[in-house]
């Protein structure tokens, strides 16, 4: 008889992504494996799901306003009403579709689905990202069978007794990048020869890393390095007049090919969601990592104070990187001998195993 999985979370591509890795690892393990996602109507995992090749069923998904406008207090006090209406569309899916396990890969939208799920004696596995868990997982966890983690000491949010550290599941064609980078170079029409600088604001953008490489773009003319700007589809339009005359740059609203990216980069600078982090520990590249403000629990700060306080990256907070992210990058362009330093020190965090290690897990809740 197949396996029948639902995976639920999203909102960002840092959960997408995880999800999608860890579908395609149970794919693998289970070939006859039926998998149904469900996400958050009109966010962007309704997209990249289908996209990868998986079923999606959408509900409405609602979270807490930190606002306290009139707007933001009305929109609270309907939250009540509307977890009971996600709840009930979650029970719904769970009783067509009738699976042997729910995976949640965080994001609001994994609540419903996985608390319904636990109520209705369907067993659930949670997969926290971060150093320090967001609140969907936190109210989860006393449920879940088994939670798989990616840092240490997340005792303080978990039952110890359930958790079990995999690591973050990181795509299948960045774990294994050829040393032929030919056509990597040649899918960004770049100089093999130039040091590369790739901007990464996430899966969405980010606005103050974007504000800052646009204060010194006109630096640029003058320099022998190159860059790739992946700006977010969302600010594409703001920049994309900003670089013409410029044969160093190139400039894209999202960049699909990630692993090509990470072939051509001599050095990163990127948001420091978890996914993102386990991603260049993998690749062992140097990064920059400019930590979200507007992240529940500053976690995107621990994430990254993990790597800096070993050497392993340099941490620039978001408020700074207006003034000093052009100096950041040019001291590490002329000091390679702190590159190389810096990509010894990031991939002794790698786990290159986590997708097996939690289709592992898995196997065990369901049976092999």
């Amino acid at each position: 008889m197949s396996k029948r999985v639902i995976v639920s979370g999203g909102g960002t591509g840092g959960h997408i992504f995880p999800a999608i890795a860890i579908a395609n690892a149970v794919k693998s393990r289970w070939p006859d494996a039926d998998i149904l996602f469900v996400g958050a109507n009109g966010r962007m995992e309704m997209k990249r799901v289908p996209e990868a090749g998986y079923p999606i069923r959408g509900i409405d998904s609602y979270s807490l306003r930190r606002d306290l406008s009139l707007k933001g207090i009305w929109e609270n006090l309907k939250l009540p009403f509307r977890m009971w209406n996600e709840k009930r569309s979650a029970c719904r899916i769970l009783q067509e579709f009738r699976p042997d396990i729910a995976i949640g890969v965080g994001g609001y939208v994994s609540w419903p689905v996985l608390d319904a799920a636990a109520g209705m004696g369907i067993p659930t596995l949670i997969q926290e990202q971060n150093s320090f868990p967001g609140k969907t997982n936190k109210m989860l966890a006393s449920k879940a069978r088994t939670i798989c983690t990616a840092y240490d000491h997340l005792e303080r949010f978990f039952p110890k007794e359930k958790i079990v550290k995999t690591g973050n599941p990181v795509r299948e064609d960045i774990m294994h990048l050829p040393q032929d980078k030919s056509a990597a170079y040649a899918y960004f029409d770049l100089n093999p020869q130039k040091f590369t600088v790739a901007v990464v604001g996430g899966s969405l953008g980010a606005r103050s890393i974007n504000d800052s490489v646009r204060s010194f773009i006109d630096d640029l003319r003058d320099l022998d390095i190159q860059f790739v700007w992946q700006t977010g589809e969302y600010y594409y339009n703001t920049y994309k007049n900003m670089v013409s005359g410029l044969p160093n740059m190139r400039m894209m609203p999202f960049v699909k090919r990630m692993d090509y990216l990470y072939q051509v980069s001599d050095l990163i600078v990127s948001r420091a969601g978890a996914l993102s982090i386990s991603e260049l520990c993998i690749v062992g590249k140097p990064c920059i990592l400019i930590p979200s403000p507007n992240v529940a629990e500053d976690h995107q700060t621990k994430n990254a104070k993990v790597l800096s306080d070993v050497g392993a990256a340099v941490l620039l907070p978001d408020a700074d990187a207006a003034s000093k992210l052009k100096y950041e990058i040019w001291e590490l362009v002329e000091n390679r001998q702190q590159c190389e330093y810096m990509s010894r020190n990031i991939r002794r965090f790698a786990m290159p195993n986590a997708t097996a290690d939690i289709v592992n897990e898995i196997a065990k809740i369901i049976g092999d």
